[in-house]
């Protein structure tokens, strides 16, 4: 009997060893490919990462999705590949999945996006019945791309209906989650055709009153680099005054306001002000948190642009005419609570082309999903300001 129980105890205690090498092993090659750089010497030893998970079974996966967690988009790429070799080893072998923890981490918001939704393409292969228990619910998920197939759900089901009340119940709930400019004016058409009001400017946290001043000169591009009288001020005082008067490219300038009413919040300075060929102009604006928080500035421009906050330059790109669209830019800054200063250069070229004349930009302040983080309630003082939000 004692030789029994001690044969088993030895059996246990094997198995452990083996399972706690197992999960070093595969710490470790996870480990590689998280930390994967660029050249063939870093390549060569993903492949073998690769190799030892695809050969791990089943209990590799959930530490191998938890590894997409802020990796870089190299090492995600890595570990997709890893996932899905392993995935196809699994069944080749005959063996299940584990289903149920699959799917809790596809409804766990605290993982990777792109690992959750891998995971989630996965499943519906075998399991179409997937979208229906999951999708309804993500509506606020953290993933934009979870979003967007809830939201398109209420669409097509509000598209679908003949009574009018109850497709603006549900184009209204949709309108709550979305985050896709398509959708969002597919939703806003509806729903004014239905002679419902909707605020896309506010939906999206489109930052719509500034104050401005220009031209300065930008002849031969050489602007983007100089910087005039409100660049000078923000390194010093981290905004500009907004009562001073500079020389400009062809005279005095002063600071005035500009606003738009437009739903997507452009602020068009060739139609608004004038299209000054080989000009900059400075924009500011004031943002109001009522928290510390970390945001996403995102901007759409044809032209060249610098972006300051509360004084600090956060980024710049000098090329000019390129498309403009929403979102083309995602600037992720840390806001301070309390009013927050941007600053925004904004270039435009000599070029006479038609297609060259876009003298314009938009700017929003959201979360990772796009969706839209307001300023805090304005105040009396900031009403009668222009270019405070």
């Amino acid at each position: 009997m004692r030789q029994l129980v001690s044969g088993f105890a030895a059996i246990l205690l094997t198995t452990a060893i083996t399972c706690a090498v197992r999960a070093d092993e595969t710490s470790e090659a996870i480990a590689v490919l998280r930390d994967v750089q660029p050249g063939s010497t870093d390549s060569a030893a993903a492949r073998a990462a690769v190799q030892k998970l695809t050969t791990g079974g089943a209990q590799t996966l959930m530490p191998l999705l938890h590894g997409f967690r802020q990796a870089t988009p190299l090492a995600a790429n890595w570990l997709r590949n890893a996932f899905e070799q392993l995935v196809e080893a699994e069944t080749k072998a005959g063996h299940k999945l584990p289903q149920q923890e699959l799917e809790a981490f596809v409804g766990d918001q605290e993982q990777s996006p792109q690992a959750r939704r891998l995971v989630y393409e996965t499943l519906k292969r075998t399991d179409p019945g997937i979208e229906d228990r999951l999708i309804p619910g993500m509506l606020l998920d953290s993933s934009a791309e979870f979003r967007r197939d809830a939201v398109a759900r209420l669409i097509t089901e509000a598209a679908g209906m003949s009574d009018a009340a109850k497709a603006t119940t549900l184009y209204r709930k949709a309108i709550s989650g979305a985050v896709h400019e398509d959708q969002v004016k597919t939703i806003a058409e509806a729903l004014r055709k239905n002679n419902e009001t909707i605020d896309v400017q506010k939906h999206f946290g489109f930052l719509p009153e500034w104050s401005i001043v220009g031209p300065f000169d930008n002849k031969d591009e050489k602007g983007f680099a100089v910087a005039y009288g409100p660049e000078l001020e923000v390194a010093t005082a981290k905004m500009p005054d907004l009562q001073a008067e500079y020389d400009g490219q062809s005279g005095k300038v002063r600071w005035q306001p500009i606003a738009t009413t437009d739903d997507y919040g452009m602020i068009d300075i060739a139609k608004q002000i004038e299209n000054y060929k080989g000009s900059l102009m400075y924009a500011v604006t004031t943002w109001t948190s009522d928290k510390e928080q970390q945001v996403e500035i995102r901007l759409g421009t044809p032209n060249s642009w610098k972006l300051w906050v509360n004084g600090e330059l956060v980024f710049e790109r000098e090329e000019y005419h390129r498309s403009c669209k929403l979102d083309q830019y995602r600037v992720p800054v840390t806001l301070k609570s309390g009013p927050n200063q941007l600053m925004f250069k904004v270039c435009q070229n000599e070029m006479t082309q038609d297609w060259a004349q876009r003298y314009q930009f938009q700017m929003r302040i959201c979360d990772s999903t796009g969706s839209a983080i307001l300023p805090a309630k304005r105040t009396a003082r900031h009403a009668a300001n222009p270019g405070v939000q």
